[in-house]
């Protein structure tokens, strides 16, 4: 009898550790978003990490391998599209009329043109990565709905950021570029690292300010700001977004900086309808 139970053991022994190895990510997984983490001011914990330097120093070295994961996979992304950057020269080249329009001056100067577009390209494609590596860093802080609405937002992170960048390379380089080239009726010569680099620097801070709204959605339920701090403030936040178009407008003319200006205000009241949405669902989750 000992025999066969030995027997019966060591034949089942491996589907066990097969087991194990398959409900340990799912079991993982189930406790990450039913565990439900302290509710404790911000000031309490800052307080806590000064306190216990060890912990802090915890979440630093967790920080370090999100970080590490993010670069790494940045960096699959770059090799693929150095394979494709012809393909790439040739799209973002297409509001100023094509490649042909760009005259190289410096030897150095197609390499640097290229890895700007490589690298903006590479950031595009891991953003969802990325920005799953910042959830899997700040939800041990959040509660069970928090963490599922933030894993959730990832999408739309990745959508209201490729929407900034469409934006600006459908409706403000093509009515700004023309402003810039033919200011005064002057001839001018475009060198391919001065258009890259301002075409990609507008692509990549309009993606950027287009997050806005989930950063107050974010902030609000982190209790750091309420819908009541945004809607005091328009006005000083219209002065802001009024200055910020005025930075990164192509162009002088005020028609170009309304184009940039209206989407902001736009955007600045989606902000505002977020934060009242997640101020409520904190309230009523304090009430229950």
């Amino acid at each position: 009898m000992g025999r066969i139970k030995t027997f019966f053991r060591k034949v089942t022994k491996p589907f066990q550790v097969i087991g194990k190895w398959i409900s340990s990510p799912i079991r993982r997984t189930r406790d990450f978003f039913l565990e439900e983490p302290g509710d404790a001011p911000m000031a309490e914990s800052l307080q806590l990490a000064f306190e216990e330097p060890e912990s802090f120093l915890e979440h630093v070295g967790a920080l370090r391998k999100h970080l590490m994961r993010s670069l790494a996979v940045l960096l699959v992304f770059v090799v693929i599209c150095f394979a494709f950057l012809p393909e790439l020269l040739e799209f973002i080249s297409q509001p100023i009329g094509g490649l042909e329009k760009l005259t190289a001056v410096d030897v150095t100067e197609p390499i640097g043109v290229g890895m700007r577009i490589v690298l903006l390209a590479a950031f595009s494609a891991a953003l969802p990565y990325i920005m799953f590596e910042v959830f899997l860093f700040v939800a041990p802080a959040l509660s069970r709905r928090a963490r599922l609405i933030g894993l959730l937002s990832i999408p739309l992170v990745v959508i209201f950021f490729f929407g900034g960048m469409a934006f600006a390379f459908k409706l403000i380089l093509p009515t700004g570029l023309p402003v810039l080239i033919y200011f005064l009726d002057i001839e001018t010569q475009i060198r391919p690292s001065s258009y890259i680099r301002f075409v990609t620097g507008l692509m990549f801070w309009f993606g950027a300010v287009f997050e806005f709204p989930l950063l107050a959605y974010i902030l609000t339920v982190m209790r750091i700001l309420t819908a009541n701090m945004l809607i005091r403030n328009w006005r000083i936040a219209v002065v802001v977004i009024a200055i910020l178009a005025a930075v990164i407008t192509p162009t002088i003319d005020p028609i170009n900086m309304m184009l940039v200006m209206v989407p902001l205000v736009l955007l600045y009241g989606l902000s505002i309808l977020l934060s009242l949405l997640a101020g409520g669902r904190r309230r009523s989750e304090a009430k229950a």
